[in-house]
């Protein structure tokens, strides 16, 4: 195998990031084995870890609800049917195996130690409309594989501690718009009234699961929640869904923490008119307010210190975090009457409604942040004689990666790589996620650490989403010797 340095990518996106070193362009020799001690590892077990792995992440890639691409939603009948392939897989490489009342998905081997605190590893099984088929299942998939290295070669009972692998049943919350249902649950932080929540047929959580002969209850759902003293940690492998490890030429890196986030719906509200008739001077123009609020978002988050550092709320950690860290993303926009020779105004309850998306890795950077978003926005709104409505739809915290679990991951993924290129002498990379992952939720019960996988261009959530062979089994290289490390 070759690591490249994948040059047309610009060292803008790295301002994004949190790199732990700069690596050269010129990492690695071509040669993906080394000799070992005896035929049995000569291949670093690459017909369990890469061609199996893969091979299975073809098979569960084809298990979807629609012809002609991928959809898996909570509780469908191809999650049900790709949950019947994972449980196989998962009692294959020697796991007891069952389901709980959210539809999650166990397999565990106790190991030396049936009392010991146990380590969680975990990813998702449902994906996106018209998704790529690494995201979530490559986590799910290379720790099975690595679970069935062990048995192969006898080791499997010899684990120090507990080692439960769960496929979430629902991390994207494409079907019921609440995301996290799954791992929320495991972690005691779903909130009953979540059962009642409706798709768009009317169906319910708790109709899901009672057609598929799960019967919830409230009191079911509080008890699905792991007692934190039986938990040792929580461990994910994800695709980076980023184009930063590409760029770099490295196939793996340790995830620093996850960006927290604000969701918010920025309504926008002038008088209607005939295009044509109304002079430029009188207009209360919605479109033209919106188009500047959105500039104003776009240039404060591109350089959020002309705008903070000024009012003494951010000092200088926390600027240089944001710097780094803070996106912001307008992904919907809608207008009320939406004609092309109508100036939009108040009918319908609004004129012109857009979103914003923002995330950063420090709270109180993003706190203020929207602080200051906002009295720039209603400022921009007086000014023009519009009224400006902003709500706040979603939050969550960031979550910090702890660093034992991170040190211990970042040796696994070293030692990785080294064992398939040869002596290397640059970091592992530190990133930091800008997308959700189960771990968050997780974090709420136990410490939490995550690897991500180099994925091709960057692209995720969508069919072009790709993993390269030899990086899928680099990563179950990693995660052997992060298990090893437990024995």
């Amino acid at each position: 195998m070759t690591f490249t340095r994948i040059s047309h990518f610009s060292l803008f996106f790295s301002s994004f990031f949190f790199l732990s070193s700069t690596l050269s362009s010129h990492l690695y020799p071509a040669s993906a084995t080394t000799p070992e001690k005896d035929g049995k590892t000569r291949s670093l077990y690459s017909e369990i870890l890469r061609d199996e792995a893969v091979a299975r992440l073809n098979n569960l890639g084809k298990v979807s609800d629609a012809d002609g691409y991928l959809e898996r939603t909570f509780m469908s009948p191809a999650s049900v049917r790709a949950g019947f392939l994972i449980r196989e897989w998962m009692e294959d490489a020697g796991l007891r195996t069952w389901v709980d009342s959210m539809g999650n998905l166990h397999g565990r081997v106790e190991g030396m130690n049936a009392s010991a605190q146990t380590l969680l590893i975990g990813s998702h099984l449902d994906t996106v409309v018209d998704a790529g088929m690494f995201d979530g299942s490559l986590g799910i998939i290379s720790a099975i594989s690595v679970l069935k290295v062990l048995k192969s070669i006898g080791k499997l009972g010899e684990l120090k501690r507990p080692v439960e692998v769960i496929a979430f049943s629902d991390e994207e919350g494409v079907r019921f718009q609440s995301t996290f249902l799954g791992s929320a649950a495991v972690a005691g932080i779903l909130p009953v009234t979540a059962l009642k929540i409706s798709d768009k047929s009317g169906v319910t959580v708790q109709d899901a699961l009672k057609g598929n002969s799960i019967e919830i209850t409230e009191d079911s759902l509080l008890g699905l929640k792991y007692d934190p003293a039986s938990i040792w940690g929580y461990f994910e492998l994800h695709i980076e869904q980023g184009p930063v490890l590409e760029w770099v030429g490295f196939p793996l890196a340790v995830v620093k923490g996850i960006a927290g986030q604000t969701r918010m719906k920025v309504t926008v509200r002038g008088s209607q008119g005939h295009a044509g008739t109304v002079p430029m001077s009188m207009r209360r123009d919605p479109m033209a307010a919106a188009a500047e609020l959105i500039v104003l978002l776009e240039s404060l988050c591109k350089h959020p210190r002309d705008f903070l550092s000024s009012g003494g709320n951010c000092n200088e950690q926390t600027l240089e975090s944001l710097s780094t860290s803070l996106v912001c993303t307008v992904g919907e926009i809608s207008t009320w009457p939406s004609a092309s020779n109508v100036i939009p105004g108040q009918a319908r309850n609004s004129s012109v409604t857009f979103t914003v998306d923002l995330r950063a890795i420090d709270d109180v950077g993003r706190e203020a942040v929207v602080y200051e978003l906002s009295n720039q926005m209603y400022k921009i709104c007086d000014r023009r004689s519009v009224s400006c409505i902003i709500e706040r739809k979603h939050d969550a915290n960031a979550v910090i990666c702890d660093q034992e679990l991170s040190s211990r991951l970042k040796s696994a993924a070293y030692s990785a790589v080294n064992k398939m290129v040869g002596q290397i002498h640059e970091e592992v990379p530190v990133l930091m996620s800008g997308a959700g992952h189960d771990a968050m939720a997780i974090s709420h019960l136990t410490k939490v650490g995550m690897l991500f996988v180099r994925c091709r261009g960057g692209i995720s959530h969508s069919p072009e989403e790709h993993v390269l062979e030899d990086d899928v089994w680099a990563a179950g290289l990693a995660v052997l010797a992060f298990l090893e490390s437990h024995m």
